[in-house]
């Protein structure tokens, strides 16, 4: 029985998405020959193939369509069959698509990258790392500064956190990127970065105006580790060194 211009139209359609599943299961099963190693993966393959061709039948079954339009369905058809085999080729790299967003716009929020790692993108303006942590539960914005030996706080910060800096004795000295600077001690209840918490923390209160807070050497030699890779601040730490406060 001869079939009618739409009959065959929507057969070279159907033809057409079979062909587009054909050829991409074959590029992917090229592109990742590890994806397939057991006779379980190639069941799911099948699996995932059979049932767009049962679902890519209805294209024999609609009532007849200009040849135009079913070229154009069987097209979108391919497109999304091409875009559910990459979000499964790729679901690894994906899946770390919101972690970069976060880093690209962290706004000096750290971003929990692993178990007990956490990585501060670098801040172009400031011409280092900057991260927000809170002290006494409330936002501070710190530079990491490796060359300051204390925690020191701007008096602007300081005064934020309700400490009466007027009163504050400044007999201590404090090492700062610009130098030696007078501070009084001042200890927090608590400094947290991310979920690394510390309680009881001692901290300095700079005499004079500073453009940022800093975060020096008296919290970072309680991590286990501190390294700068690609452009990132990478923080290492264990849950119960960094917790009671001690070096580990």
């Amino acid at each position: 029985m001869s079939l009618s211009l739409g009959g065959r139209s929507r057969l070279w359609a159907w033809l057409l998405v079979l062909a587009a599943i054909g050829g991409l299961v074959l590029a992917l099963v090229h592109a990742f020959p590890e994806a397939a190693r057991t006779g379980a993966d190639w069941a799911n393959i099948a699996y995932a193939v059979g049932l767009l061709l049962l679902l890519s039948t209805r294209f024999l079954r609609r009532p007849a369509a200009p040849v135009g339009q079913s070229l154009r369905h069987a097209g979108i058809w391919a497109v999304v069959v091409a875009a559910l085999a990459l979000v499964v080729a790729y679901r690894d790299e994906l899946a770390g698509v919101p972690q970069r967003l976060r880093l690209a716009f962290s706004s000096g929020d750290p971003v929990q990258t692993a178990e007990h790692e956490l990585t501060i993108p670098q801040d172009p303006d400031a011409g280092g790392f900057v991260v927000v942590g809170a002290v006494n539960g409330q936002r501070v914005s710190f530079l990491v500064d490796t060359g300051s030996t204390d925690t020191v706080l701007t008096p602007q910060d300081a005064r934020r956190l309700g400490i009466d800096v007027d009163h504050l004795s400044f007999e201590g000295q404090a090492e700062t990127a610009n130098g030696v600077g007078h501070g009084a001690p001042f200890t927090a209840n608590s400094l947290q970065v991310g979920p690394i918490a510390i309680p009881g923390f001692r901290m300095s209160v700079n005499q004079a105006p500073m453009s940022r807070s800093l975060l020096g050497m008296s919290f970072l030699s309680r991590l286990e580790s501190f390294e700068v890779r690609g452009g990132r601040l990478v923080l290492r730490w264990r849950g119960e060194t960094v917790a009671t406060g001690r070096k580990g």
